[in-house]
């Protein structure tokens, strides 16, 4: 079984964070935005089991993801599994049709700019991303995916390159969590 270990960080200066990643060797993409439309199961609480089914939509492309239970309390480290579906704006209207026929809700969406970013750390690559959420602010995530037996060295690997970056005090909610936790959610 793989785990996504992931760590976020809130940031005020991001482009801060951009230059030191820089100095440090760090590949980036060019900016996406993404809108991140989360579903409610008709029976289960996904807010209680921690888990949660999305449809993530990048440009022309769209993905089902489902994200298991975080497994620690220190990182955001979950089973996730990524599924590519068809192209366009059509496309992720009829998945989105489809798990409302099967008693799924559509819930807050989530739109973001990232700017995805890997650096060679540790012997491995991490992945992260510098991301403007609307609503919220701007964010930097570190993540590794790995095996199971892997989790452990990926969480160092990953508090070792934060502590690098100057980053400190994880934020272990969804950006979907933050967002319903606003006063102005009504939640």
């Amino acid at each position: 079984m793989r785990y996504e270990v992931e760590n976020k960080f809130p940031v005020a200066d991001i482009g801060a964070v951009e230059k030191k990643l820089s100095s440090l060797g760090a590949d980036f993409k060019d900016a996406v935005t993404q809108v991140d439309t989360y579903f409610a199961h008709p029976i289960v609480d996904y807010h209680k089991t921690d888990e949660a089914l999305r449809i993530r939509s990048v440009g022309d492309n769209n993905f089902l993801t489902y994200k298991g239970p975080k497994i620690d309390t220190e990182t955001k480290t979950r089973r996730e599994i990524d599924l590519p579906v068809g192209s366009g704006v059509a496309a992720a209207r009829e998945l989105s049709e489809i798990l409302s026929a099967l008693g799924f809700r559509a819930m807050q969406a989530v739109v973001k700019r990232r700017r995805e970013v890997s650096i060679e750390h540790g012997g491995i690559t991490i992945t992260g991303a510098l991301d403007e959420v609307d609503g919220l602010g701007t964010f930097v995530e570190l993540e590794i995916v790995a095996d199971a037996g892997q989790v452990e060295p990926a969480k160092a690997n990953i508090a070792e390159l934060a502590g690098r970056l100057g980053l400190s005090n994880p934020e272990r909610r969804s950006y979907l969590e933050l967002l319903l936790e606003k006063p102005e959610a009504g939640m």
